[in-house]
This record gives structure tokens, sequence and C-alpha cells, in this order.
């Protein structure tokens, strides 16, 4: 970095200089000194403004050895060291400077503390700083910048040489190349990779998908680049609509506006912003949409030069309009820059980078958990040497929570430097990368229900509405509708009970069952529903007489072993079921009750009964006319799986309904 004269850019905290001695009574500076010195000292100031350092430090050496306690000489000197990043030397000088007079320029402190923090020196740095903050400065901006820097020294000082794992391998060849990529974005099911390439100045858009030794070759997203530059986007987790950051644009709000595309008939469409309240006539940038698409966290300053950044969200609305945008806080935004979050399909974990919040250099990458009051948690830096005294850049986390993807152009991972990574198969200044993420910073474990929704007799998809509820807790996890290829994609948290109904009017329920209270894998589940029309008539004098429909097992019915009362959990299945009754008035069903062969067949036959009575009653309590409801035991006379595996036996264990009449 060239010179224009003595500036301080610093770091904050400080001590006494007692070390020094006594400053003398009298010392030259730049308005006292003459002869030689004073010659010397202006023919370095032109080197300084001129931007020569190495001349203007030999000028103010010479200065200094015809006056040895010049000390705008030294001050001086001390400054182009630091200039030139030789901070030892720079550290030296700035205490001579001290030690001729500590009060000549409090400023010297501040800059003493940058040096020594660079040098790793934190205890020293802490010290300067916390003196330097005694003077109290009249410079506001210094002061919280001091305030910073200790900060940073003092969680250096505690953190010491602590490491956290970290072995980060390049995400290959077909995606890394001699331009730089970087921000990736990924699928749920980690099938599908957006990220951005940067070449020649151009920001684009490309995509991979994944194969059995990697990923296939990125290629263009044509639908969506343009002759401008598209960067910092958010992949949504069924990989079917892509937030994203556009600047400049004439239909923009702002400097920079967040756009978004929808696949539609296997396309992208016209990507378009997404307008107020998200966009403002600020800068808005840097998305991360949640897995259920219904949250949507961003990046947010007045304009795109302000170093006062901060993390927002909106929510969605039923109707489909986003809330007001709002802070997510102090425990998270500071008066300094936070950027690119990442929210994790668990939605509970969020992750992002911040140069507010104590660390080890420029921005840290950081991690925050929701609390049970709907507070973000105090972040937690991720450590080193995932974090550096470099800018550590984005980052996403995979839903099993076990694998980190980022982008750095730092010079080498496994060096032991702070600043050290070592990139023996980079492509270019930056590139994606990817390691296995600590356990203690890794979100909760997920899986995900993918599954298609169609007519069962046409085969043709269906846009019927997907509502996941979390039984232990009674509440609706999940709320969507299927896109136009019948297709849906939510994410589900392990150790926990889930149903699942899907419905559309005109056609009878189906329901699924997720019990995870017990899973310790990520297996997803991929579904193919078939939906049954709901006849018009049954009678068997027609000209064609219409089939009566499959049974319909009820899978979120529950019984404790051997018991034929009903669980709480089971009564918003049944009350679905009373409710497509009520919106039926002339159908009526046959309940069904089946059981393993566990036990004597006397006894299940009648358990199977008891079962389809406790289901008749519930509906009859409900207000269905009992004359619309019959019920019947089957024991283990009708299995649908084999009763030699655990997996079969449950199976078997269930309840039913089937309409016997219009």
């Amino acid at each position: 970095m060239q010179s224009k004269g003595f500036t301080i850019i610093g770091l904050v905290l400080l001590l006494g200089f007692s070390a020094f001695g006594q400053p003398p009574t009298t010392y030259p500076t730049r308005k006292t000194v003459a002869g030689a010195a004073k010659k010397a000292y202006e023919k370095g100031m032109r080197y300084n403004m001129a931007g020569e350092n190495i001349n203007a430090i030999r000028e103010f050496e010479k200065a200094l050895r015809a006056a040895p306690n010049f000390i705008d000489a030294q001050l001086q000197w001390a400054a182009m060291k630091y200039d030139l990043n030789l901070y030892d030397e720079a550290e030296l000088g700035f205490e001579k400077v001290l030690a001729i007079d500590p009060n000549y320029n409090t400023k010297v402190l501040y800059t003493l503390g940058i040096a020594e923090s660079r040098q790793e020196k934190f205890a020293e740095a802490a010290e300067h700083f916390q003196q330097y903050l005694a003077t109290e400065p009249q410079s506001e901006v210094l002061r919280k910048k001091a305030k910073r820097h200790l900060a940073n020294c003092v969680f250096r000082t505690e953190v010491g040489n602590t490491r956290v794992p970290f072995v980060p391998e390049s995400i290959g060849d077909h995606i890394n190349t001699p331009a730089d990529e970087y921000l990736p974005s990924l699928t749920a099911d980690g099938e599908t990779l957006v990220f951005t390439r940067k070449d020649g100045g151009q920001e684009d858009f490309f995509i991979s998908r994944r194969v059995e030794n990697g990923w296939r070759k990125g290629r263009p997203m044509e639908d969506i680049n343009t002759n401008l530059s598209e960067g910092a986007q958010s992949l949504s987790a069924d990989g079917k609509v892509l937030v994203f950051t556009a600047c400049n644009r004439r239909d923009g709000e702002g400097s920079c506006d967040l756009y978004f595309s929808e696949v539609k008939n296997g396309r992208w469409t016209k990507p378009a912003n997404m307008g107020p309240p998200i966009n403002t006539a600020a800068w808005e940038s840097q998305p991360s949409i949640s897995a259920d698409g219904r949250t949507l966290y961003f990046s947010w300053a007045p304009n795109f030069n302000s170093n006062n950044r901060d993390i927002r969200v909106s929510h969605r609305r039923s109707d489909g309009a986003w809330t007001q945008p709002r802070s997510l806080g102090e425990e998270i935004n500071t008066p300094y820059s936070e950027q690119s979050p990442f929210i994790h399909p668990d939605g509970q974990t969020l992750y992002f980078m911040s140069n507010g919040h104590p660390g080890f250099g420029s921005h840290d990458l950081f991690v925050s958990r929701l609390q049970p009051d709907g507070q973000w948690g105090t972040p937690r830096n991720l450590g080193f040497p995932i974090n550096t005294a470099a800018a550590e850049g984005a980052m996403i986390i995979s839903l099993d929570g076990e694998t980190a993807y980022f982008s750095t152009d730092r010079a080498n991972p496994a060096a032991e430097g702070l600043s050290a990574f070592e990139k023996p198969d980079s492509k270019g200044n930056s590139d994606i990368y990817t390691f296995e993420l600590y356990p203690e910073a890794r979100p909760l474990p997920l899986t995900y229900v993918r599954a298609k929704v169609y007519d069962a007799d046409t085969k043709k998809p269906l846009r019927a509405q997907v509502e996941f509820e979390e039984l232990t807790a009674a509440e609706i996890h999940a709320s969507s509708v299927t896109d136009r290829d019948g297709e849906f994609l939510v994410c589900l948290q392990l150790g926990k009970n889930y149903a699942l109904n899907v419905s559309k009017e005109g056609y009878l329920f189906h329901s699924e069952n997720f019990a995870l209270v017990h899973r310790d894998t990520g297996k997803p589940y991929v579904l193919e529903i078939g939906l049954q029309k709901i006849p018009e008539s049954l009678a068997q004098n027609q000209a064609k007489p219409v089939p009566a429909p499959k049974p319909i097992v009820l899978k979120n019915v529950f019984f404790d072993t051997g018991s034929a009362d009903l669980r709480e959990e089971s009564f918003a299945e049944l009350r679905r079921l009373k409710k497509l009754l009520v919106d039926n008035p002339t159908m009526r069903i046959q309940v069904s009750g089946h059981t393993d062969n566990i036990g004597s067949e006397e006894a299940n036959f009648q358990l199977s009964t008891d079962r389809a009575r406790s289901v008749y009653e519930f509906l009859v309590r409900e207000g269905i006319n009992e004359v619309r409801l019959s019920y019947k035991g089957f024991g283990e006379s009708q299995s649908i799986d084999t009763n030699e595996s655990a997996e079969g036996r449950q199976r078997n264990r269930r309840t039913e309904f089937m309409i016997i009449g219009i």
C-alpha cells in the first residue's frame, strides 16, 4: 500500500508506558527542529506525499541520526513501516514515540494496538486499546473502532491456540475454473448446486447436478442471466425457486434489489422484482429463503457503500404478500456489518458473516440458534481456522448438517498461519470448497419428504393441499400447495412425530405418518401419492357402475398396545374424516380394524372390532349421523404385508375406512 502521509488505520485498547521512563523535558518537533534533521525530515515528507515510502523512510532515518529524539521523524518512520505491513518494526517505532512523550499523539496508542494485534500479540494490543480509550478520544469513529478491536483482542486472548476441526477440499474441476466461483446454494436433497461465477467482470449464475463421482460441469442459467450482473442467490429447498440480487435495474426500487424466478414447465420464468416492502430505496441483497418458502432473510443497508449492514427478516402471509421486514435485533446486528445470512432448513439455525462480533479478523462466520421465546441466541464464532485474520465468505450447510460449502480466496487451508490457505488444486482467485462441520456447530438433524401427487385413475398431476402436523406439539409444521407438476418437498426434524395430510376438493384425502422419534439417520422419503376421486354415485343399476374407491388407511390413528382407546394424536386425522363426511352429506362409510398375527386369532378379532368401534363412536360424538356409519373388525385375516418383520406387522396393524354408499 502506498502511503500519502501519516494515517491511522486502526484498532482499539491500551495501557500505560512506564517501561520507557519519563520523557525528556524538551525534544525536537517539526516546528522546532533545525539543521540537517529539519532538511531530511522535509525531504522525507515530500517522498511520503509522493508515495515513495522507501525513500521517505531513508530520509526520516537521516533526521533521527541527526536528532535522535526528533518525535515527528520517529512518528513518520513508524507510520511508513506500518503502511508497508512491517508491523514488528512499526511496533518498535511507535514505542519509541511513546517513550519520548506518551501524550504527544494519543492516536499512536490506537495504531500500536493494531500493529500488535497483526502480530497476534493480543494481550499487549488490548492494553494499548484500553489506554487509548482512557484518553477519551474526540473521534467517535475511532472510539467505536477501538472498542471493537479491544473486544476482538480479548476474544483472541481467551481462545488462545484453540483449533476446531477443519479440512477443506475443492468441490472439483467441473465447478472451479480460472474464473472466480463463489456463493454456492444447494437443494435439500443435495442434488442441485447453483453458484455465481465472475469472469471478466461479468457475474452470472451457473447450475450443476450431482453425479456419482462429484458434480457435472456447471452450465449457465440462460433463462435468468442477462448482460448485467446477477449474484448473491438463494435456492429453495425443492430447487424450484431462486431469489437473488440484481443492481441498477430499470425496474429497481434502489441500488440493489431482490428478484425471484420459478421453474414452470421445466424452465425458469423471467425474473421479477420482489417489490415493496422487501425492496426499498436502500440496499437489499444476499437473500436466504427458508425451506418452506415462507420466511426470507436478507442483508440490508442504507446504501451500497454503507459499512453498517444488518440482517432483516420477512414472512410470507397466506395471501402471498410479504410482511414489513424487521431487524433481527441487537443480539445479531451490531453497529457494524452483518451480512450473508443462511437459514438452515431446520428453520432454527442461522449462519452469517460479521465484523461486529468478537472474532479473528475482518469478517468472521457465526452461528446462532433460535430460542424457545422466538429470539435469537448469542452468536457463536465458528472458530479458527474456519475463521482467520482474513475476511471469510458466505457459507451454507447441507441438510444433514455435516457438510459445509463456502468460497474463499485465502492462500493456505492446511497451514498454521492465520491467513494461510494452501490451494494446490485452485483454479482461480476464488473457488468453492467443502469441509465437514464439527458437531457443536451443526444444525438440527433433518430428513425430507419428496412426493408427487396425482389422480389415481388418470395419473395426471394434481394441485393439492399439503399439511404436515407435528403430533406431539399438536401444531402445523408446514402447509403448502403442490406445484403444477404435483410435487412438493418438506424438511422434517429427526426426533419428532409428524402426520401428513394431502387433500383436494372432490378427492379422498391421503395420510402418512413419519415417526422420527427414534430415527437417527436422515434417509429421505420419496412417495407417489395417488388421490382417489369421490364418485358421484355407487348405484349398481347404472349402465356402467362406478367401482367403489379402495379403502383408505388412516395412518395417523393410534392406539396403545392391546388397547382400543384412541390416543389424543388421532383426533386431527379423525376430524379430517369428519370434514369429508360433512362436505359429502350423502356419503356412507365403513370403518375397518385390522391387526397383526401376534396373539390368538380370537383376541385379535375382538381387538380389531373394538378399535373400529372407537372410531365409529368418535365420529358419532362429533355429530355424524350413525346411519351413515358402520364398523367391522377383521383381526389378522386381511394382512397387507408379512408378519415376519416388525415393519410388516406395523403395516398390518391399521384402521381403514371405505365408501359403501353415495
